[in-house]
């Protein structure tokens, strides 16, 4: 922000430039200064002159009053106690995460009330992008879902590659501007038309999308139960977490804006391999720049693994030494972000990939693209952001618990930054 000293520099500079002005025209017509003009540089100088002085006095005042500042702030730090507390719910906590909100709900709990609330403080200053603090909008506390993903669901290791952008508070679409005629640049001909190209785009509308589940739990079970918040909400999530993903990889085959097609009757891992780089070469001629990533299924990458040249010995290797190999990695092969990589394009496997393209419905999809073109919008930091109570079968009980979210993703604003491979030299490998 701009002092009132900088406002006296600027007024000093300009009084300045124009006695400079005056000079610098007298002597670009070769002549001497006149009356009224040196009248007006003894003007302007007068006026810088004052302004100096004034410059002083304030500089000296504004140094003078940021170093009381200071000083307070000093004083203030001195007096002040830093302190650590326990988070309301946490794996060590004796606090139930939903039976305080089941009791504040139902049972008017005034302590499991004050709970939650000082558990939504707590999320406000660590996301700082919460705004329910009702009931009904209650956030998950993240140790109840951060081991949620990698249970025995798919998860959602292509979303968690994805790009990610946070969700907007409101509405129900997303709206972006595609170019699709650009403008025109040519060599011109001396005193002809310059070329020209009027722009033109397209609207790209994004759906935000409802994720949810629900879960009937008795009131025993809640009132009276052990761990019912890891088993409900971990399951719960997972789920949640699994149902975005495949819809996102859903988005890659329907999006995806270059083909390569992979016939072949007996497959082999020699003969797809050069199918990967011409999906390569077809990403960089059409979007004109690399992709950074291959997203296939496990048992695509355990094919391409178990393969053997023709004395036995592995195409892919941890280690690439005397052989050729056509992938490489580091050590032992992790789901998602797998650690091998091919053509130097790291693979991730999604076991959310379809194995029911093609006729047959036999065949799985390999997806070569960009990273940086697959778009995703959450809310925070991912997890599903409420939780209900409904008490549908209130004679039986039991309630009803179901975690909701929004999202929203596209691979379409620039298709062509993926390719994807089908064909019938994608059945079912045999190992």
């Amino acid at each position: 922000m701009a002092t009132y000293t900088d406002q006296l520099r600027e007024k000093r500079d300009a009084a300045l430039a124009r006695a400079e002005q005056i000079t610098a025209v007298a002597v670009t017509e070769a002549r001497d200064i006149t009356k009224n003009e040196d009248g007006e540089i003894a003007k302007a100088l007068d006026e810088v002159r004052e302004l100096d002085e004034q410059i002083k006095r304030h500089a000296e005042l504004e140094e003078r009053a940021a170093a009381a500042v200071e000083t307070r702030r000093e004083k203030a730090v001195d007096v002040v106690a830093v302190k650590s507390e326990p988070r309301t719910y946490s794996p060590e906590s004796s606090n139930s995460f939903i039976s305080d909100a089941y009791n504040a709900q139902f049972n008017g709990d005034f302590a499991a009330r004050e709970r939650l609330a000082r558990h939504m403080q707590e999320e406000r200053v660590e996301r700082r992008d919460v705004t329910s603090a009702n009931f009904s909008g209650l956030v998950v506390p993240q140790y109840l879902t951060g081991l949620a993903a990698p249970l025995a669901r798919a998860g959602r290791p292509t979303a968690d590659a994805a790009r990610k952008h946070q969700l907007p508070s409101a509405g129900l679409t997303l709206n972006i501007s595609r170019v699709t005629t650009g403008s025109s640049v040519a060599q011109q001909t001396e005193g002809a038309a310059v070329s020209e190209t009027n722009m033109d785009d397209t609207l790209l509308t994004i759906n935000v999308n409802t994720y949810a589940g629900q879960q009937n739990v008795s009131r025993q079970a809640i009132e009276r139960g052990t761990g019912v918040d890891s088993l409900v909400m971990n399951d719960l999530v997972s789920a949640y977490h699994t149902s975005l993903n495949t819809a996102l990889v859903a988005e890659l085959l329907a999006g995806a804006g270059q083909a390569v097609t992979y016939t072949d009757a007996s497959p082999s891992v020699a003969e797809l391999y050069p199918k990967l780089l011409d999906a390569v070469q077809k990403v960089q001629t059409t979007f004109f720049a690399g992709p950074n990533a291959i997203i296939m299924h496990p048992r695509r990458l355990a094919f391409i693994l178990a393969a053997v040249d023709s004395t036995n010995r592995p195409l892919a290797v941890p280690t690439p030494y005397a052989m050729n190999p056509i992938a490489t990695g580091a050590g032992s092969v992790q789901y998602g972000n797998s650690g091998y990589a091919i053509a130097g394009l790291p693979v991730i496997t999604d076991a959310t990939v379809s194995t029911a393209q093609g006729a047959g419905t036999d065949q799985d999809t390999i997806y070569v693209g960009n990273l940086q073109e697959l778009h995703l919008w959450e809310q925070g930091s991912g997890e599903p952001m409420m939780l209900r109570f409904e008490q549908p079968k209130g004679a039986e009980l039991d309630v009803q618990i179901i975690v909701y979210g929004y999202a929203a993703f596209t691979a379409r604003r620039y298709p062509n930054a993926w390719a994807q491979i089908n064909g019938t030299g994608l059945v079912a490998p045999t190992f």
